[in-house]
């Protein structure tokens, strides 16, 4: 089930191209960062594409596991947590990786994409750390073969991720030429040449692309592979953004079960009131009220989510 709320934008029938912007994760959980990212990216295209009369969709596209992961919490749980997460904003939810056997790789996602949208702009968005790092995925660095990227300057993650890991809010932009020169550096050297410093080049008309020999998961010889007659593009938006994670939210829940099981039985329903209320309070003293939406909190207590059982 996919986010159905759009604005007046988006129910325009039009010719021209869509805009067409992802970004991937496992969103164990979904936490407020995710909507901010793509949101940023949402508010940054909608003038243009009411401008040029184009549909814009930014979709968030959880994993079915990352190939750089061993487990992942329940697809259905994740997925219930986006859609509560995306309520009542314009973002949707793509499943397309969410129900596939892992692993699941990018490259194979986005020529999937590529098929299904020849003449659409596709975007896919990651944190600069996931960028620098491409070289080490699947076929990374032909990911621009069959869509743009659009990188977040984010503080560097010791693991790599296939696809976004998990990022957070953007805070006010003091870069420096210095700066982004460093930033487009850590980039593999062989995507350096599609740098570009403005996100207008991400929606250069796309419509011809040409046939790769490449065949999706090389299950079908039958079936033909479109890529980009011009090669993607990347855009580094040098805003920085706060670094927390998904694997941080779910430390600072089991540290929460943890507390609240040293609480006798008798007093946990009032310790759980206390607790949910404290998300909702939105206080400056709790990380997970800065990070959690209050409907995605309440589910994961209530099935149990994260070593959270106790709250219940």
């Amino acid at each position: 089930m996919t986010n159905t709320t759009s604005n007046q934008q988006n129910t325009l029938t039009s010719p021209l191209p869509a805009i067409r912007a992802y970004l991937g994760g496992s969103f164990d959980p979904v936490h407020n960062g995710h909507l901010q990212v793509a949101m940023s990216v949402y508010q940054h295209l909608l003038p243009i594409a009411v401008q040029q009369q184009r549909a814009l969709h930014v979709y968030l596209l959880p994993n079915a596991r990352s190939p750089f992961k061993t487990q992942s919490t329940d697809p259905n749980h994740r997925l219930a947590m986006l859609n509560l997460a995306v309520q009542d904003t314009p973002i949707q939810i793509n499943e397309l990786e969410l129900w596939q056997t892992p692993p699941v790789y990018t490259i194979d996602s986005v020529r999937t994409l590529r098929q299904q949208y020849p003449n659409d702009n596709l975007i896919f968005i990651m944190g600069m750390d996931s960028a620098h790092s491409l070289d080490k995925w699947k076929d990374g660095l032909r990911l621009t073969d069959y869509v743009n990227l659009w990188v977040f300057n984010r503080a560097s993650h010791d693991n790599i991720n296939d696809g976004v890991s998990d990022s957070v809010s953007l805070l006010a932009d003091t870069t420096t030429a210095q700066d982004i020169s460093t930033l487009k550096s850590q980039l593999p050297v062989l995507l350096q040449p599609r740098i570009t410093d403005s996100p207008m080049t991400l929606l250069a008309p796309s419509s011809k692309c040409l046939k790769d020999s490449t065949h999706l998961n090389n299950s079908d010889p039958n079936s033909s592979d479109l890529k980009n007659a011009n090669q993607g593009r990347i855009y580094i938006d040098t805003r920085p953004i706060t670094a927390v994670s998904s694997t941080q939210i779910r430390e600072q829940l089991q540290e929460l079960a943890h507390k609240t099981n040293k609480i006798p039985v008798a007093d946990r329903q009032i310790a759980s009131i206390a607790s949910i209320n404290a998300i909702i309070s939105n206080t400056e003293f709790n990380p997970l009220a800065k990070w959690l939406n209050p409907a995605v909190y309440h589910y994961i207590i209530a099935h149990q989510l994260y070593s959270a059982a106790q709250f219940r």
